[in-house]
Formats: C-alpha cells, sequence, structure tokens
C-alpha cells in the first residue's frame, strides 16, 4: 500500500499540536513538509473494527477466531480518527 501526501497543505493543522511538535521532531517545517507525493509503502497485514474497552481504551478487535486485537495509543491514536464503525489496520 502506498501513504500518499496531499497537495494541499492545511497550514492552521501544522501549527496545532500534537502536530507541530512531532513533525518538528522529524525535522518538518512548513517550508520542507511533502505535499503531492508518496512519503511511504507499507503491507497491509490486518484491518480490524475498532471498539472502545472502557476506561476511555480504545482498540481494533476482531478476525476470523475474534481473538485479534490492536490497542490504539499513543501517537497512532491522536492522528487518527477512532471511533465505532471504523477499521483500525495493522
Amino acid at each position: 500500500m502506498a501513504i500518499h501526501a496531499a497537495k494541499k497543505m492545511n497550514r492552521e493543522i501544522y501549527l496545532q499540536e500534537p502536530f507541530r511538535s512531532v513533525l518538528d521532531m522529524h525535522g518538518y517545517t512548513l517550508d520542507n513538509l511533502p505535499t503531492g507525493a508518496i512519503v511511504a509503502t507499507c503491507k497491509l497485514n490486518d484491518c480490524l473494527p475498532v471498539t472502545f474497552a472502557g476506561d476511555d481504551e480504545i482498540i481494533a478487535y476482531g478476525g476470523e477466531t475474534g481473538h485479534k486485537w490492536i490497542r490504539i495509543d499513543g501517537h497512532e491514536r491522536l492522528f487518527g480518527w477512532f471511533e465505532p464503525g471504523r477499521y483500525g489496520w495493522k
């Protein structure tokens, strides 16, 4: 799978946290952030529906046996849009 950066950048988002800190940590600024290009490739191993596990914990849970799960936390959670009905990738 190819991960693509949009051609146009939302400059207001760049100025918000946690986006600015993480981009700064990796040496990106408004002037050198890649746009309109494939920025990474990956192998998609699994795709599981998102659910809440209580105590504000979010997981993607499912699989053929119902025993696979992925905890969604840290930067993944801050940068993603995770709510029931959506999916988490592994």
